[in-house]
């Protein structure tokens, strides 16, 4: 393959990448809301309650909080993500190594790589999802709360990169699973050309499974990810700060359960999404294969 044909490639599967995290991010948003909120901590008795609380006191616009960092974000970040699996799928496919295991392994460093590109923006979002006092309007934007963060706990892992080990936990988790199921299962699939309808189907339900398996593998990391990045029970003292010790703190006080907070808002999204997203980006990708 020339140079031009590896960035013409390396074009289609950037901008397949980007399409389908923008469409994803735009129909389950919701459900991340109620996630995030659930995970924090902050005295819901479940999902129904939390979905009640915020449309009684928040309207609408409440599930919309948070929004711009994912949406800037999302399409860099699964541009990433696609893109980089695909490049680590051939620095590890060989002819001694299972295809599951390469699958596995190149989801599970495409998620490290993504989690450097989307952890500020975690910060940023997480920082607004927590925000229940204040409306849509009144709430700070993203950038002002950007800029507030930089300000007050600089770029690093104090600031805008805070939580980073469990987001390179919970991604590379996520994308391990998720890409190794899918790849290493999409062959039983029945042909497109043969019987379209099954293969649609077929990928959705594959999608699904993958996006709904994953998502309870990791939310652990999560969850840690979530205290860590929120605000503190205390202002003055922060009690979340590494992955495990949050992990352990949270077994510790809160029992097993709370290490799945949010389990169920976030099958319902990325179970859904994990079909959105492989259903978009195989069919952008090979329109733009077809015209370009």
């Amino acid at each position: 393959m020339s140079v031009t044909d590896k960035l013409k490639e390396g074009g289609r599967q950037i901008t397949a990448g980007g399409s389908a995290g923008l469409v994803e991010v735009c129909l389950m948003y919701p459900l991340d809301v109620v996630k995030t909120r659930l995970q924090l901590g902050q005295q819901d008795k479940g999902m129904m309650d939390c979905v009640v609380k915020t449309l009684k006191n928040e309207g609408i616009g409440g599930f919309y909080k948070g929004i711009l960092p994912p949406i800037l974000a999302e399409t860099p970040k699964r541009a990433t993500k696609f893109f980089t699996f695909e490049q680590y799928k051939v620095a590890f496919t060989h002819s001694d190594i299972p295809v599951p295991v390469t699958m596995s392994l190149a989801g599970l460093f495409s998620g490290l790589t993504e989690a450097i590109v989307i952890c500020p923006s975690e910060v940023v979002k997480v920082r607004l999802q927590a925000d229940r006092k204040s409306s849509v309007k009144e709430q700070k934007s993203t950038a002002a709360m950007a800029r507030e963060i930089y300000k007050m706990e600089g770029f690093g892992t104090s600031g805008l990169y805070r939580g980073l080990g469990a987001t390179f936990g919970r991604h590379g988790a996520w994308n391990m699973v998720y890409f190794g199921l899918y790849h290493s299962c999409k062959d039983v699939i029945p042909d497109a050309k043969q019987n379209p309808s099954a293969n649609l189907l077929g990928r959705i339900g594959l999608g699904f499974t993958a996006g709904s398996l994953a998502s309870i593998f990791n939310i652990p990391f999560d969850v840690a990810k979530s205290r860590i990045q929120g605000p503190q029970p205390d202002p003055l003292t922060r009690k979340y700060s590494g992955t495990m010790q949050t992990i352990s703190l949270v077994y510790k006080e809160e029992g097993f359960g709370a290490l799945y907070k949010g389990l169920l808002p976030k099958v319902m999204r990325l179970g859904p999404g994990g079909a959105v997203m492989l259903i978009v980006y195989d069919e952008v990708y090979a329109w733009l294969k077809k015209n370009t």
